[in-house]
């Protein structure tokens, strides 16, 4: 089967386009024709080797994290899918490989595909979509009635999480570009600022949840925004030890999170709130149930471009840019 390898960290040469066997099939596996594959920062980011101490991967290794496909057969102990299904996933952290002709996932890990979905719409939403809910609702517990704040409200996580944040009844606010008002406004969003005009932290107080994307300096200043007892939820870092600890890292790895996570640790309890880093995990439990508000029209995916599988480093280096908005998606059938 063809697929994309990452040979070397950071490599300039970007993902090899090669022919490779095809993936093992486990007692508990679904083996899935990939139709169509999301594309994230998350692949660039390890590709360039930065999650190389929360992800220590083998190489080479077949990067992508997000699929929607057909699944073509299945384990001797899966039960709740057959050949012929129409499913999507993101793959658990350790294997991961959406950018090839197949991929075995684990079925725990797999959901039905939306009906009113195409492939390339449903492949952008696993990695997003269960990001924004293990943050909004699995740890926020966000509630009608309170206020969040959401960064980069025109990005992948921003676009489903201001959508999530609306269905639970909660008022949203987001920072997004001039260009991205009227986007961020249709999804949802109650409140915009635009960040080339606005600094944030003077406009927005009392929220109850920043949801965080970016770097260190808005980390930092999203705390200002926040009421007392308010939880600042990051998905771009630092690592803290509650993740290295629930991810199985070694306690020498613990220490070391620890360490990196002490100063934002430290002024969120000046604060009076809490700070936590999320890496979102794999569940078809939890897809299923953004498969439901899909359904029902209550959240959509938003899609900026598809490219062909051929184009698949020219997608990396699209989103890359910073300036999709929605997700990106490479289709192969």
């Amino acid at each position: 089967m063809k697929a994309f390898i990452l040979d070397r960290y950071g490599s300039n040469d970007g993902l090899r386009l090669a022919e490779v066997p095809a993936p093992e099939l486990r007692p508990n596996d679904v083996l899935v024709e990939v139709h169509a594959a999301g594309v994230n920062p998350l692949d660039s980011k390890i590709r360039d080797g930065e999650f190389k101490l929360i992800l220590p991967y083998r190489l080479p290794l077949i990067l992508g994290n997000d699929v929607a496909g057909v699944v073509v057969a299945v384990g001797p102990n899966v039960r709740a899918f057959k050949p012929g299904d129409e499913v999507y996933a993101r793959p658990d952290k350790d294997r991961i490989g959406t950018f090839a002709e197949l991929i075995a996932i684990d079925e725990a890990d797999v959901t039905l595909k939306p009906k009113n979905l195409t492939m390339e719409e449903a492949a952008s939403v696993p990695l997003v979509g269960l990001t924004a809910w293990q943050a909004l609702v699995e740890r926020a517990e966000v509630k009608k009635g309170q206020k969040v704040l959401i960064h980069a409200g025109s990005g992948g996580v921003g676009t489903m999480a201001i959508q999530l944040t609306k269905h639970l009844g909660a008022e949203v606010a987001t920072t997004t570009s001039s260009t991205n008002i009227d986007l961020v406004k249709r999804l949802g969003a109650d409140t915009v600022v635009d960040y080339k005009k606005d600094r944030f932290e003077d406009v927005l107080h009392g929220y109850d949840v920043v949801l965080n994307s970016l770097g260190n300096d808005t980390l930092e200043k999203s705390l200002r925004v926040l009421a007392p007892g308010g939880k600042l939820i990051s998905i771009s870092g630092p690592p803290d030890a509650e993740f290295a600890k629930a991810n199985g890292s070694s306690w020498l790895l613990q220490l070391i999170m620890r360490f990196l996570s002490a100063r934002i640790s430290r002024k969120a309890r000046r604060h009076g709130v809490t700070y936590s880093f999320l890496f979102m995990r794999a569940s078809g439990e939890q897809l299923s149930k953004i498969t439901a508000l899909i359904e029902a029209g209550t959240i959509h995916p938003v899609i900026d471009r598809v490219f062909p599988f051929d184009a698949t480093n020219e997608a990396l280096a699209y989103i890359e840019t910073g300036r999709s908005k929605g997700k990106v998606v490479v289709k192969l059938k």
